[in-house]
């Protein structure tokens, strides 16, 4: 779908945005380059995972690949605003949707709204007073917000919803903001006229999301040691990586643990045939007011995809840098939506926002240098990289006394 070879001249919009991805049952999702040929793919796919993977037989004789047609990963936000084919905002507008609907992309409640308002505008027309626009919304609620904010009351009170019952926090907040949704100066106002300038107003709103555009990942991290016993166990985790940075996502709770920038990590890799594929994120944090090195483990099979995306994403951004003072960026039509200029919208950052990291439901190495020697900090939980280390009589890691000062902090 992306250039295939033997295409001539340049690309178009479509596949300049979008490329092919192939994903698996076992939820393995990788983009296509644009010399690959999905349909040789296919046909060699039981051979790729024998190569690639460490899959059971009995998987890999029943896995079948899935293509799709998604987001080109490497595809600068910037330039989506620089798009004024409908089809092809129509096409990111439709992935990036779906992203949101789904809880791929975590967002706020108030955001969740913002942006299921123009899905309405969309799909349901300009709001009309007076017109049975709740009744419409009510209906389609889940094609407008993720599920969780869709959830109603069982039994008599639900019942009673449709005999002229007040609408939940999630379907009110939605209607407000439908409401509110503006027209574009000059446009024509009837439901079939463009609808490029809503699309294009939605991706705005989008990119205001850290992780909108990445590729995602699977794994598991360690949680932090709790009750008596100090079990832990892990969590299943979705590893987002764009050209911007790595966030580390809850599955389950739908909300990041840990949002980084390029310019805030280290990374490595690690694999073996006797230990799993790891997937090593260094970045500064504090330990009881002392300022050290934190490690995450993310135990995954895509560990090594993972650790080349990043390393590409950074070469890709240190190639950019040059040639970004000498592109002109021209500045998009005006967009339907609640969506003031980008110089009067700061960056709303909420102390519960789903965006913001989480950094106490993870389970971090902590450790400072001095020297050529590693000093583990005073754990907060019973087991460590260094601990594990220093059972097995390797290493030269010695543990840090704690003073009382930091003991009280």
């Amino acid at each position: 779908m992306d250039g295939t070879e033997g295409n001539a001249g340049q690309p178009g919009p479509a596949e300049r945005s979008h490329r092919s991805s192939v994903s698996s049952v076992g939820a393995r999702e990788v983009q296509l380059k644009p010399k690959h040929q999905p349909y040789k793919l296919g046909r060699q796919w039981p051979d790729l995972l024998l190569r690639f993977t460490d899959a059971p037989d009995d998987d890999v004789a029943t896995d079948e690949p899935s293509l799709q047609f998604r987001r080109n990963v490497f595809f600068p936000k910037r330039r989506e605003l620089q798009i004024h084919d409908e089809e092809v905002l129509r096409l990111l507008y439709e992935e990036a949707k779906g992203n949101v609907l789904a809880a791929r992309y975590p967002c706020d409640a108030e955001d969740c709204e913002a942006l299921g308002a123009l899905v309405c505008r969309v799909q349901l027309g300009p709001y009309q007073p007076g017109q049975p626009t709740a009744c419409a919304v009510r209906e389609k609620l889940d094609s407008f917000l993720p599920a969780h904010l869709c959830k109603r009351g069982h039994g008599l009170f639900a019942a009673l919803r449709g005999r002229g019952a007040k609408a939940g926090p999630g379907e009110q907040g939605l209607l407000n903001a439908y409401c509110q949704v503006k027209e574009a100066i000059g446009s024509d106002s009837e439901h079939g006229a463009s609808l490029s300038p809503h699309y294009r107003a939605y991706l705005l709103k989008s990119h205001e999301l850290p992780f909108y555009g990445c590729a995602f990942f699977h794994g598991e991290v360690d949680k932090p040691a709790q009750g008596f016993l100090h079990r832990g166990g892990r969590k299943p985790v979705v590893v987002a990586i764009s050209l911007e940075g790595v966030h580390v996502i809850d599955s389950r709770e739908k909300h990041v643990l840990l949002g980084l920038r390029f310019q805030e990590l280290s990374w490595d890799h690690t694999s073996s045939s006797e230990e799993e594929s790891v997937l090593w994120l260094e970045f500064d944090g504090d330990n009881e007011g002392t300022p050290v090195n934190r490690l995450l483990k993310i135990y995954s099979k895509q560990a090594e995809l993972m650790s080349g995306l990043i390393e590409y994403c950074i070469e890709l951004n240190q190639t950019s840098e040059f040639a970004a003072p000498q592109e002109t960026v021209s500045s998009p039509p005006s967009a339907a939506g609640p969506l003031p200029p980008s110089a009067q919208r700061p960056r709303l950052r909420r102390e519960d926002s789903v965006v913001c990291s989480r950094l106490q439901h993870l389970s971090t190495i902590d450790y400072v240098e001095e020297g050529e020697q590693i000093k583990r900090v005073k754990p907060k939980r019973t087991t460590s990289f260094f601990s594990r280390q220093l059972s097995m009589g390797q290493g030269t890691y010695t543990v840090v006394q704690p003073t009382d000062s930091l003991e009280q902090g």
